[in-house]
């Protein structure tokens, strides 16, 4: 039976996207529509957005809507269009007080009325459209007190007394953390019953946490690193609590985008039966970032974001050392951090014609890194999902990982005797672990024909939204009985 999903979220690509959220948001709802499930999709309309503003198109039964929250009243309207390549509506709430200037994100003091608001305007705007979900998907701490105001004021309402709350925490590490004083503002004040406060703070995770019917994390490692004091940022005592309502979901990734038979942003295609394209790819890319390309050295692909939790701390030591005594080459995206940025500028540097690094991101770049290099470096400390691992596998780009997270869930650890496995999985997060993954990669690679057969490995695997997916679907199902 048809299901009537509301996804809600601060982000959603192609329309607002700082990482892999937006992606995942739209990726699940794209899938769902395609199974014939009824999705709607809600989000600011951010400033952004209003330079094209005649894409999108008003909806009738929603403008100049005035919402009362806590002592401020505010005007919004709804405005829409289809999310790319399918038939499912991206509704957009156009509040120009809070959303019609700056970036997506305003810190959390401004954020936390930002948010709230937009996901009481959700409820008024379902209520207006007489549509009642099944299932509410909240993503993140952002939207995470959907669970809270549907409790709060809306159990009598005969719209929403079926609908079910489903909260997915992307990562535990941002949990929206303003001063008590903001209840009055966000219209809780008066629901303190039913909040678990922290002393002078307000834990926007935390109280979705609590409240929502269900709980997703974006992986099955994610799910159980959470529930410990070492990776569960203050919340592991509640997420204990509700582990019964707990579970983990892989997230899925987009193939039309991410795909060495069809991508359009590389000049060269290939294929697990046809790998010739990967070799022209490689020598593209050194030709195209000013590198000898006639070399068979292997090259080490880096796409991130430079942040502590992407692990690069251990790579200080460790590829100035491999760099010196083994002939490979290393090439890297990113921006973040200053001291992250600055370890991968002296890297470019110190060793002219071995190694580059491109501060900032360049979409057309990360494609040709995931399609040109040999082995992709992923040594995140922590990582609820990643998708860059899944897009290397796919692109014949066996990864170097951390085993954490997501990372634990997707990659196989590699065994050369038996031929099993896609890729190095390091257990302890230090220069050791580090290390001995490389140089495993790295003696594996000169050995062309078990290389290939472990790129045919995980080219094979398949993180689609249309497997991913219906762990969802049937998450939802038991949900709504």
């Amino acid at each position: 039976m048809p299901l009537r999903v509301l996804q809600v979220a601060a982000e959603v690509t192609p329309f607002a996207k700082t990482g892999g959220l937006g992606d995942v948001v739209a990726g699940l709802s794209g899938f769902l529509g395609r199974a014939g499930h009824d999705v709607r999709i809600f989000l600011p309309f951010y400033s952004h957005l209003a330079a094209e503003r005649e894409r999108y198109a008003p909806v009738d039964s929603i403008q100049d809507v005035p919402v009362q929250l806590g002592p401020r009243r505010f005007t919004y309207s709804v405005l829409t269009t289809a999310l790319a390549d399918s038939e499912v509506g991206a509704y957009f709430v156009d509040c120009p007080e809070l959303f019609g200037q700056g970036a997506i994100y305003h810190g959390d003091l401004i954020d936390s009325l930002r948010f709230a608001f937009l996901t009481v305007a959700v409820f008024e705007s379902a209520r207006r459209m007489g549509w009642a979900p099944d299932v509410l998907h909240c993503h993140d701490w952002h939207t995470a007190l959907a669970p809270v105001y549907r409790r709060a004021y809306l159990d009598s309402d005969r719209l929403f007394q079926r609908t079910k709350t489903v909260l997915t925490i992307h990562n535990l590490g941002f949990q929206g953390i303003v001063d008590i004083s903001r209840l009055a503002d966000l219209g809780l004040d008066r629901r303190v019953s039913l909040l678990d406060l922290s002393p002078g703070h307000l834990n926007f995770l935390r109280n979705g946490i609590l409240h929502a019917d269900a709980l997703t994390a974006v992986s099955r490692t994610y799910a159980r690193e959470i529930q410990t004091p070492e990776k569960g940022f203050g919340l592991d005592g509640l997420l204990r609590a509700r582990a019964g309502s707990l579970v983990g979901i892989v997230n899925g990734v987009d193939y039309g985008e991410w795909n060495p038979e069809t991508d359009p942003r590389i000049p060269h295609h290939y294929s697990a039966r046809d790998l010739a394209g990967k070799a022209a790819m490689k020598r593209a890319l050194l030709t195209g970032i000013g590198m000898e390309d006639d070399t068979p050295a292997p090259v080490l692909g880096v796409v991130s974001r430079l942040t502590r939790q992407k692990g690069f701390d251990i790579a200080f030591g460790v590829l100035p050392e491999l760099l010196a005594r083994r002939d490979l080459r290393v090439v890297a995206l990113g921006s973040g951090e200053p001291q992250y940025e600055e370890f991968f500028r002296l890297l470019h540097q110190r060793f002219p014609g071995k190694a580059y690094f491109y501060q900032g991101f360049n979409n057309d770049l990360a494609h040709w890194i995931e399609a040109g290099a040999d082995i992709f470096l992923m040594p995140s400390r922590f990582e609820p999902c990643g998708l860059n691992q899944m897009y290397s596998l796919r692109y014949g780009t066996p990864p170097v990982v951390h085993k954490t997270g997501g990372l634990a869930d997707t990659v196989e650890s590699f065994d050369p005797a038996t031929g099993e496995g896609t890729g190095f999985v390091f257990d302890h997060f230090d220069s050791d672990g580090f290390r001995w993954a490389l140089d495993l990669a790295l003696d594996t690679y000169n050995d062309r024909p078990t290389w290939e057969r472990l790129m045919r490995n995980g080219m094979a695997k398949d993180f689609s939204w249309d497997v991913q997916g219906k762990e969802y679907v049937e998450l939802y199902e038991r949900l709504a009985g």
